[in-house]
């Protein structure tokens, strides 16, 4: 009997994933009056309940999630397409639902592994990409758009759910988790952009005694996570390290293994060439 035709098993191969909304929006909430204006502003730039999806975490009594575990809980019950990820604080009182989809559009044509979209990110040591409007000044464009980030700040973050992203289950707090999000979309082979998309954000921002203490978690986690080390397979050993010349070791390390390898291989067929009948049968298991 052909696997197709047994009942409860199906074969996906390449077809896509079919989504029940376009787009997911999702906002962890202090403040209802702010965030139902939130909401009343992304339904006026079309943004509509037929097929987007709204869901919260509701922190306005008391912490019942951080940004990390807040947000993850928010994704693994997200059913769009897109999850937007914004504050509560954001009014999309310029750009539209047609500017936000031209945006994506653009970006999956310029790279298809495109995981993550912002309105403002870190380019480099010291270089900024930003497109918001916020009380650090009114329609600020500091960029030709998409730009490539490493970071996105968390007013507002897009996400393509087939990259299936989630934050560190390791870190808490309310900083620094658009920053954790893009360096885990780059491990796994996505990358992270700002986008040509106009919003409003009422919040400046505030570097609170936390956010150091989440700054100094962050630094934590990734300095033990990238430090060189020997991961051990059941088939090889790996050399991890960003120095060349740990590279250039594993790549000794690598022509060693394989020339013992062809040593071992090359005393075999002699031994069994030459053993007795009864020898070789012992032998050959091992030398398989």
């Amino acid at each position: 009997m052909a696997v197709g035709m047994i009942e409860g098993l199906t074969e996906v191969g390449q077809k896509p994933l079919e989504y029940k909304y376009k787009f997911t929006i999702g906002t962890l909430v202090t403040d209802h009056a702010q965030y139902l204006d939130c909401v009343a502003s992304f339904g006026r730039a079309g943004f509509g309940l037929d097929d987007c999806q709204f869901i919260y975490i509701d922190n306005s009594k008391f912490n019942s999630h951080s940004a990390y575990s807040g947000l993850n809980h928010i994704l693994n019950h997200s059913e769009g397409e897109y999850v937007i990820l914004c504050h509560q604080d954001v009014l999309l009182d310029f750009d539209k639902r047609v500017a936000l989809e031209k945006c994506l559009d653009e970006l999956s044509a310029i790279d298809p592994n495109w995981a993550i979209a912002g309105n403002a990110g870190g380019v480099s040591s010291g270089e900024l990409a930003i497109r918001v409007s916020d009380p650090h000044g009114d329609d600020q464009k500091t960029h030709s758009f998409p730009q490539a980030v490493s970071s996105v700040d968390e007013n507002f973050i897009v996400l393509k759910s087939d990259a299936r992203l989630a934050f560190s289950a390791d870190l808490s707090g309310f900083h620094l988790y658009g920053a954790d999000l893009c360096v885990l979309a780059d491990v796994q082979g996505y990358r992270s952009y700002v986008i040509d998309f106009h919003l409003r954000h009422l919040s400046a921002g505030n570097k609170s005694p936390s956010f150091f203490e989440n700054e100094e978690a962050f630094a934590n986690k990734y300095g033990r996570a990238f430090s060189s080390r020997w991961i051990q397979t059941t088939c090889t050993l790996v050399r991890l390290t960003g120095n060349p010349i740990g590279v250039l070791l594993q790549g000794s390390i690598s022509q060693l293994t394989l020339a013992l390898l062809r040593r071992k291989s090359k005393l075999l067929k002699m031994v069994q060439s030459t053993a007795p009948i009864w020898l070789g049968k012992h032998i050959g298991p091992w030398g398989r």
